[in-house]
Formats: C-alpha cells, structure tokens, sequence
C-alpha cells in the first residue's frame, strides 16, 4: 500500500513537472514501456522520449539500457529498480523520487537489446540540449553534430529558437542541417543543410559529407562532393601548418641540445662527443628534483622545472669545467685525441648514471601548466612543446646578449677571433676557454630538462642528439649562434616535411646527404665566423 500511495505521489509529480516536448508529456511515453512489448515498440517509445528534448529522461534511459527498468506486474507502473534477494528498492525513473521497496516477484524487467543500448547511447547527445550550463549545451551539439537523427529535428528546432548564445546556435544549426541531410525534406532544404555542413570546414563535416556523395537527390550529391573536396582542401593546407609547427617544436629541440655545442666548437675548436651526456645530467638533475619535492614537498611540484633549471646550468657546468681542467685543457691543437678523450668521457657518464639510477627509463612528470593541448584551426598545440619553444628562443636571446653586452662575452668573442692578440691584451686565454667550455655544458644541461618533458629520461638520452647537434652547427656556421638558430630550425622543419614520405631514418639520411652537398659549395656553413680557426 506505502509503495502503491508513494508511486502516485511521484507520477503527480512527474506530470506536473515541465517538459520541452512539443505537445508530448515524458511521464505518459515511459508508461508506455510497461507490458510485454516487442523490441520494435521499444525503440518507438525510446525514440519518442528522447524526441521530448526533457533533461530528466536521462536517467530514465540510463536505467533502461542497464537493464534496471522494470514495470509492476498488477498494475504497470514503470519503476526503476535495484538490489538483491526477494525485494527491490524503487523509484520514479522521471523525478528519482524513492517508491519504497517492492517484492522482486511482482516486477518485470523491461526487455532491451545491444540496438536498443546503442541506440539509447546515440540519442542521450540531445538530452543536454536544453540544460541551463552553456557548456554542456556546447558538448551536446558537437557530441550531437555526426550522430544527429531526423527524429530529433523538432528538438534541435526547440533549442535553436530558445539559444541566446550564437556560438551554440551555430553549433546547434549544424547538427540539425546533418538530421536534414538524413531525412526525406525537400531537395533544396537538403542541398542547403550540404551547404552548411560544408561551411563548418573540419574532418567530422568531411566524413557527414563523404556519405552523400552518391545520393541519390543528384543536387545534394553535387553539393556534398563539392563541400567534400573543399574541405579536403582546407586540411591539407592546416596539414602543412601541423608540419611546420612540428618542424618548429623539432627545431627548437635541436637549438636548445646545439646551441651549447655551437659555444664549445666556436670559440675553443673542441669537437665534445661527451655534449650529449651534458643534456642527460641535465635531465636526471629534473628527476632528482622531482622526486625530492614529491617526498618533502608535493605542494611545489608544479615548480619543480623553476627549481631545475639553475641546479641543471650548475651541475652540468661543473662537469663541464672539470671536464675542461682536467682533460681537455691538455688536448687543445690535437682534435682526434679531443674527439677519442670525449667520447671516453660519454661512456664514463653514462656508466655512472646506470649505476646511481639503474639502466631503465625514469619518470619525469609535466607540470599542469605543461600538460594538454588547445587546438588553432585544425590544428592541435601541445602546451609542453609550445613552452618549450618560448624557452628556446628564450635561452638564444640570454646568450645572445651576454655574448655581445656583458664583459665576459667580449672576452669569449676576441679569444674566438684572435688568441695570440687575445693574451697580448691582457686576457686570460685559459680561463676563457674553460668558462666557455662550462657556458656550453651549462646550457646543454638546461636543455636536458626541457627535454625530460618529451623524451625518455635514461643513460642514452643524449645520444639521439649529438649528431643532430653536430649537423645544426656545421650547417648554420661554426660557432654563429644566428646561423645554429636558423640551422635548427631549418632542419627541423625540413625533417617533418621528409618523414611522411620517407619515413624518419630515410629522412635524416637524405637531410645528412643535403648537408653533405651544401658544405661542398659552402664549407664555413650558413653564416661564416672569422676567426682564428678560420683565419689559421
């Protein structure tokens, strides 16, 4: 008796309720679920209350494809249901209002199947069309916009004569011009929507269009095949833009890993095989940071790249300038001994590392600041590698004013140009090439945390990018950094144009062969430097 009395109070309640039907009431649609009704019946009534546009059936359609809708075997009042044993806990599958409990033994399930399941889950897009947060009337059109029915125009019509948002109209239009396409309206009214469909520009009106291309209706087959090749069009132009900014990110990659190199090589003539463990110290210097915020202060994680940075440009500088002291000093005017005894160096750091840190990949995590993507046209930005792009050219123009506007960059730029005439004035030569030779590993180590964000963190980290590093410099001009900026970029961009054609190792063999070619015509690279190497 409770449940009966508590089940009219809710069906009072569901009919009093507002609907956005266009004259048809939810609460007597899910009535119509009750008894034994053929499949076929079934989709009808959910066609029919998604067709109403009520936010409220939501729950009602959920129930209904997890199998917990069910009707009472006296008097067939529809219930949602739930629980074990002999008795159900019941409620209005409209308002949610509870029913009470009844025996399991008077109820039956409502009979569904995978079509009716797949079909409720196409037509719950439209169910938001008419919810009160702009936002989610946002996703339900574009969820809505391929899936749209010719069921569902009065809906659409109802939400695009209620929206005050003309973004959302916009996106409401469009879905409804696909239900148009779908439905047997008029030739013309059809063309239109093909029109329409067209004008939205993007793979998903592509793949509606690709469908009406053999229509029958030969002027909305015209339409969608020339909206079809339009838009094909406007993809492979954004597919060019995807490659130059993938070009780009490379590019910058390569600058940040180089632009260390190209100090080294310029002003000392040092040819350091060990540069790429440079950037590796650099990354596993991001990782011991992290892991030491995340144990004793997990609240600052978010910082931890602002932290890494001057303890990466310190650590790595360190081993740098020991590296210089110790060995290098002792070398200078001897390049295969320079190249034999760096490339050592590369091994020893390399051993260390798998020793302290073991041979596997280490997790660097992306702060939040890092992470995700935003789309411009059609094509996606990555955050990590829009930041990372920002901190190159950051980094080139830190180096280039320190190298033209600070003392120790004249000193390091009248070594590169004339030793003897350098240590005639006063300089001290041999201090300059070690800060130099620091400088370099310095910056090489700030790279390794840029591309900690990116790329694996392990002992083989800076092998992938020393002979990359090597080719931006000879390309752009020994020690030139205007000509390693150029050379990165230009590289970078020419790597992602040749990948798609003939895959990444053919791609750097052939940039390699390029290379190859170039420096025969112009051996000083992009941007000659006098210096006394050149001079000698």
């Amino acid at each position: 008796m409770a449940f009966g009395l508590a089940f009219l109070l809710g069906l009072a309640l569901a009919t009093a309720g507002p609907s956005l039907a266009q004259g048809a009431d939810p609460a007597s649609i899910i009535a119509g679920f009750a008894g034994k009704k053929s499949f076929e019946e079934t989709e009808a009534n959910v066609r029919a209350l998604a067709a109403t546009g009520d936010p409220r059936v939501s729950t009602t359609l959920d129930a209904l494809a997890s199998g917990d809708l069910y009707y009472s075997k006296t008097d067939n009042r529809v219930v949602i249901a739930s629980g074990k044993g002999t008795s159900f806990a019941t409620s209005d599958p409209l308002t949610g209002a509870s029913l009470g409990d009844a025996p399991k033994a008077s109820l039956e399930k409502v009979r569904v199947k995978n079509s009716i399941r797949a079909l409720v889950a196409e037509l719950k897009g439209g169910l938001t069309l008419g919810s009160s947060d702009p936002a989610e009337r946002m996703a339900a059109a574009v969820s809505l916009f391929d899936k749209a029915s010719p069921d569902q125009l009065a809906v659409l019509d109802s939400a695009i004569a209620k929206e005050t948002d003309p973004a959302i109209r916009a996106r409401f239009a469009e879905a409804r011009a696909v239900a148009v396409l779908r439905s047997d309206r008029p030739s013309e009214e059809r063309r239109e929507a093909a029109q329409l469909v067209a004008a939205r520009g993007d793979r998903a009106a592509q793949n509606v269009l690709s469908g009406f291309v053999a229509d029958p209706d030969p002027a909305v087959a015209k339409a969608a095949s020339a909206g079809a090749a339009s838009i094909a069009q406007t993809i492979a132009l954004w597919g060019q833009a995807q490659n130059i900014w993938y070009g780009l990110s490379l590019g910058s990659v390569l600058l940040l890993a180089a632009i260390g190199l190209a100090i080294t090589f310029g002003v000392m003539g040092v040819i350091n095989m060990a540069h790429g463990e440079m950037v590796m110290i650099g990354a596993y210097t991001t990782f011991v940071v992290q892991q030491t915020l995340r144990l004793h202060a997990p609240q600052w994680l978010d910082w931890s790249l602002a932290l890494a940075l001057p303890l990466a440009f310190l650590v790595a500088g360190f081993v740098g300038f020991v590296m210089e002291r110790g060995i290098i000093r002792f070398l200078y005017g001897r390049p295969l001994e320079t190249l034999l005894a760096t490339f050592g160096v590369s091994l020893i750091l390399q051993q260390a590392v798998r020793t302290i840190f073991g041979p596997t990949n280490r997790e660097v995590s992306n702060p939040s600041w890092m992470s995700g993507s935003f789309d411009v046209g059609l094509m996606a930005v990555t955050w990590n590698r829009l930041w990372i792009i920002v901190f190159a050219l950051a980094v080139f123009a830190a180096l280039l004013f320190a190298l033209n506007r600070t003392s120790a960059g004249l000193k390091m730029r009248a070594v590169t140009q004339n030793r003897r005439m350098a240590a005639a004035m006063g300089i001290r030569t041999p201090m300059v090439d070690a800060m130099t030779f620091a400088l370099g590993s310095g910056i090489a180590g700030m790279a390794g945390v840029a591309l900690s964000q990116i790329d694996n963190v392990s002992p083989d980290l800076g092998q992938g990018y020393i002979i990359d590093s090597f080719m931006v410099v000879v390309f752009g001009g020994v020690g030139n950094l205007w000509g390693t900026l150029v050379g990165a970029m230009s590289l970078g961009i020419v790597n992602k144009f040749l990948e798609p054609y003939a895959g990444a190792v053919l791609g750097k063999i052939v940039v390699l062969v390029l290379i190859i070619l170039f420096i025969q015509k112009r051996p000083r690279g992009l941007f000659a430097l006098k210096g006394r190497f050149v001079d000698a």
